[in-house]
Parts: structure tokens; sequence; C-alpha cells
């Protein structure tokens, strides 16, 4: 029987709570790096930083990240996952906290570095835990889940951080995250079971051999090439999304946080069905579709001038819709790519360069894109779409060569 002909497989209560703990942990780490960018001008005011400065402490947080990622990947399978998620999520925690009593702009990018080294590795080991505790069968619908805290982040981190630093200062949302997230740690402690099947077949006695076997494996490299493309591709547009709406489609800064929340919101609603979707058909053939139609929509996007608001609303849904149609069936692939014994290691692995592609995605898109003034219309975002685009085709040939090494694996 084929992956897609697969019966539906009903979750247990308990994996109905592994699946909400990770995904609040994952919306609260997600929250704490989006929340930066609509607290960007109040922090730069009141921290008397400039924009390249601020760009720095952004970027300090996703270097950081990948960074860490890739010197704890040799550690990844030589501990009980949840005690390794407690760890770092107890970083991340301390991080938030510091991010919120920064006085200054180098004690700022301490604590986004600090922030960085923590919250990265956090998803990689979420991600671990869910090849640990589900099916293949199951796993579409379960990153369905556990995606939607990158809808509620937009949903709830834009207005809310917003609001509560216009009335109470920058540094009040930080301590919000902070205090959430240790609600969540204390959760974790209390309900999550030990999760050790994977260190009864350890058999590389060292790190850094575990780390260089993990790398070593064609197999696994297929994954990590596919997942870095897919990250540099995707945070190519992004930076700039806003800025292109404000200055080339003409939309105004009272209708920018209306477009994120309906964006938010449809993201939310759309990713459960597309995890349960990509769970009954050849989750393959669903990327390899959401991807020709996010082509042919982002393209028209770029090339758009001034625009009505509902029709900038219904091609960022669109956008939103498509690009989670890949990147769900893409991941609930790359989860069952690696063996038992080198799944916190492979994950830990392809988070880093997800990390490291996205900010050299960022990076590249910053050296396409020209702007003669701040108010000016952006140019060659049309230059930057073909070049995602062609980065998404590649993607399609490389998702092709990931499920065909799940099928032989099944």
């Amino acid at each position: 029987m084929t992956e897609h002909q697969q019966p539906e497989i009903p979750f247990t209560g308990y994996q109905k709570f592994t699946i909400f703990i990770l995904a609040t942990t994952l919306f609260t780490v997600v929250l704490d790096f989006m929340v930066m960018s609509p607290l960007g001008d109040i922090m730069m005011k009141t921290l008397k930083i400039s924009a390249s400065q601020f760009g720095v402490a952004v970027s300090a947080y996703a270097f950081s990240a990948g960074i860490s990622g890739l010197l704890t990947a040799g550690f990844a399978d030589k501990f009980d996952r949840k005690k390794l998620l407690l760890f770092f999520y107890i970083g991340f925690v301390i991080g938030t906290f510091l991010c919120a009593m920064a006085p200054n702009f180098h004690l700022l990018v301490f604590a986004r570095i600090f922030t960085g080294i923590f919250g990265g590795v956090i998803g990689s080991i979420a991600m671990a835990i869910v090849a640990d505790l589900f099916s293949l069968q199951q796993r579409g619908k379960v990153m369905g889940f556990v995606q939607m805290g990158f809808g509620a982040s937009q949903v709830l981190g834009i207005p809310i951080g917003l609001y509560i630093a216009n009335s109470y200062g920058w540094n009040v949302p930080f301590y919000w995250i902070a205090i959430m997230s240790g609600i969540v740690t204390l959760t974790i402690f209390l309900k999550m079971k030990p999760i050790t099947e994977h260190l009864n077949i350890q058999k590389d006695h060292t790190a850094f051999k575990h780390l260089l076997n993990t790398l070593s494996q064609s197999d696994y490299r297929i994954g990590f090439l596919n997942t870095a493309l897919l990250a540099t591709g995707g945070f190519m547009m992004m930076p700039f999304g806003s800025a292109y709406a404000i200055n080339n489609l003409k939309i105004t800064n009272a209708q920018l946080p209306l477009l994120f929340m309906i964006t938010g919101v449809a993201t939310l609603i759309i990713m459960p069905v597309i995890g349960k979707f990509s769970d009954k058909i050849s989750k393959f053939k669903l990327f390899a579709y959401s991807t020709i139609v996010a082509v042919i929509v982002i393209n028209i996007y770029s090339h758009l001038s001034v625009t009505p608001f509902p029709i900038v609303l219904l091609a960022n849904v669109l956008i939103m819709l498509f690009v989670m149609g890949r990147m769900i069936p893409s991941q609930a692939l790359t989860s069952a790519i690696p063996n038992q014994a080198d799944r916190g290691a492979f994950m830990s692995i392809n988070s880093s360069l997800q990390q490291i592609a996205g900010g050299f995605g960022a990076v590249i898109a910053g050296l396409i894109i020209v702007q003669k003034d701040n108010f000016a219309p952006l140019e060659h975002y049309d230059y930057l779409a073909m070049l995602v685009t062609v980065l998404m085709l590649i993607t399609i040939y490389l998702t092709y060569k990931v499920s065909i090494i799940v099928e032989k694996k099944s």
C-alpha cells in the first residue's frame, strides 16, 4: 500500500496533548522573532539606534540560531528529547527576558544572540519528537497543526505586540512572551513523557562522529539541500513584502495590520486542512501542484502597480495558501528521511541550514531590490520573483527525490 492510500489513523489523547504543547512552544518562539518587525520603529527611537543597527539585531538571531543548530547536532540524539526541549526552552525564556531588559544596542544584540542560540534549536527538537511519536500517515496533519504557530503569530503577534508597545513600551511584549513561555515550560515538565527510544539504538560514541556520520549520508544531503533552497526562496520576498505593498501597491499604513491579521487568520484555517489533505493524497503531488500555482501567483503579484486593497489581500492569502501547500507536505516527507538513531542530529542540521539559508536569502534580496528614497516604489521586485521561481522549480525535482527515498524506506 503506498503512502497516499493509507487509511486515516486517529490520534490518542496523549498525541493530541503533544500536538498542542509543541504548537504552543513553536508559537512562542516564532512570536519572539516576528514581534521584532512591528516594534522596529518604536525600538529605534527609544534606544536611539539606526535602521542598519536594527537590521543587525534582527539578523543576529537568525545566524546565531543556525550556528547553534550545527554545534548541537551531534548531541541531539544523546539525550531524552523531553530534557533537551526543556533545556533549550528555558534558555529561550531567559534570552527573551534579557531582550525585554536591554537598555542599549549592544546589550540588545547580545540578548538576540543568546535567544537565537537556544530558540533556534527548539523547532528541530519539536520535529524530531513529531517523527518519534507519529507515523508518516499522520505527520501531514500533525505538521498542519504544529505550523499554526506561524499563522497565530501573525494574528496575535503583530497587532497585540504593537498595541502593548504603544501603550506600555517596546519591552513589555517581550516580558509577555517570556511569562507565557514560562507557563509552557512548566506544562512540558509536568505533563510530557520522556522520549528515549532512540537512545537504545545509538552506534556513534562521540558527538562529533555522530555529526560527521549524519552529514556523510547521501540521502540526508538531498534533504538538506532541498530545505536550504526552500528557505532561501521563502526568505527572499518576505522582508520586503510590507514595503512593496505600501510603496508600489499603495496600501496605507493603517491597512497593513489588517492585511497581516486577515492573512494570518486564513493561515490558521488553511494549515490544518492542508495537513489533513496531505495525509490522504501523495505528498509530492500536493507539493508540486502548490509550487506551480504559487509561482504563477507570485509572478503576477510582483508585476502589480497601484492596486485596490481587496485584491492585495486576496493575492496575499493565495500566496500564503500555496506556499503552505508546499511547506507542510515537504516537512512531512523530510521528517521521514532519517533513521530513528539520527533524527535529532538530522533535524538540528536541517533547522540550521533553514536559518542560515533564510538569512542569506534576505541578504541576496537586499542586493537585488533598489529604492531611490524611503517613499519611492521598490524596483526589481519582479526580478526577485523570477529568481524565487527558479529556486521553487528546482525544489520540485529535489522533493521528488526525497519522496523516492521515503518510499524505499517505508
